[in-house]
């Protein structure tokens, strides 16, 4: 029997209508039958070839581009480390703030804050507001990473109480409790809090904080709901009729508007301070911008550096509002 053997035609591997477009210089492509990579060098003029043979200019050019990413690597290797070291500190404040937060939430099942009341429950001294501050800022300088006041710019805010003692005080953001217990321990006696909290979580945690330092309902009330809401009928609800101080340590954006709230209601005057925390970190440049040209305050800004990490620059404005003119 005659045998006739037919010879197995490899066909060309088809290219990715991606690589035969023009204008493409140095594209790599997989050959399909042979398993090669083939560096192909295109002009402007023509498209590329159905085959390509592995020449040795391919290689050359091939060998060439291997050189050359290992050099743009080492480029970019100075400016890499200029990043780095220059934002280090911010760097710092990712990994405490956020990845180590979100591996214990994730671990523990209980929220940042109410592991901090965990830990002040078991180390602090109940109804010792200072005992309580000094395992508060431990905690966060050791364990964990919260924005509170801290004890740097605390003292400014002691300073302050310490100077005017106001009767009445309104705190913009409670948070955990820990600035209502620092200005509720300097308070004199008949002296009032009204701490507004958004977060019923985090409320929960500060009305267990405020009441372990020692502070009852008559000397801080606590109010779960937006400030927006609050401001307006703090004189209906509450029978405010002035604001001696005012603490805000909230949404830096509810600053301004808030701020212009307690304009239009009446409640603030001549000779009443505000206190707003992180005007530089994170910031609150519409705030600052109003309260310089508005003509309405004496504005002070206190340079400092943010809560519990060095290296960030924050600060703190101290306004005194001179009066409706």
């Amino acid at each position: 029997m005659l045998q006739v053997r037919h010879r197995c035609k490899r066909r060309p591997c088809a290219l990715h209508p991606l690589f035969r477009r023009r204008n493409l210089i140095g594209c790599t492509s997989l050959c399909l039958c042979t398993g090669r990579v083939l560096s192909v060098c295109l002009s402007s003029e023509h498209r590329l070839p159905q085959s390509v043979s592995c020449g040795s200019r391919e290689l050359r050019i091939w060998s060439k581009l291997k050189m050359v990413s290992p050099a743009i690597a080492l480029a970019f290797l100075p400016f890499l480390l200029t990043l780095i070291i220059r934002y280090r500190y911010y760097f710092v404040l990712l990994y405490r703030a956020v990845l180590i937060r979100w591996v214990r939430d994730c671990l523990t099942g209980l929220s940042r804050e109410e592991r901090a009341f965990q830990y002040i429950l078991t180390h602090a001294t109940p109804g010792d507001a200072q005992s309580i501050l000094d395992t508060f800022d431990q905690w966060c300088s050791k364990v964990e990473f919260i924005s509170n006041i801290g004890p740097k710019k605390g003292k400014i805010l002691d300073r302050l109480l310490q100077e005017h003692c106001p009767i009445t005080v309104l705190e913009l953001g409670t948070h955990c409790g820990y600035s209502t217990v620092r200005i509720a321990r300097s308070l004199p006696i008949g002296a009032r809090i009204y701490s507004v909290e958004m977060d019923e979580r985090n409320a929960q945690v500060a009305e267990k904080i405020i009441r372990l330092a020692g502070f009852d309902e008559d000397m801080v009330e606590l109010i779960v709901r937006p400030s927006d809401e609050v401001i307006p009928r703090l004189r209906e609800d509450f029978g405010v009729e002035r604001l001696d101080l005012v603490f805000m340590d909230h949404w830096k954006r509810c600053y301004l508007p808030d701020l212009q709230l307690l304009e239009g209601s009446g409640l603030l005057g001549e000779g009443s301070i505000i206190l707003a925390d992180n005007v530089i970190f994170p910031g609150a440049p519409n705030f600052l911008r109003h309260v310089r040209r508005s003509g309405l305050y004496e504005v002070r800004v206190h340079r400092a550096t943010l809560e519990y990490i060095r290296g960030i620059r924050d600060g703190m404005a101290e306004l005194t509002f001179l009066g409706i003119k």
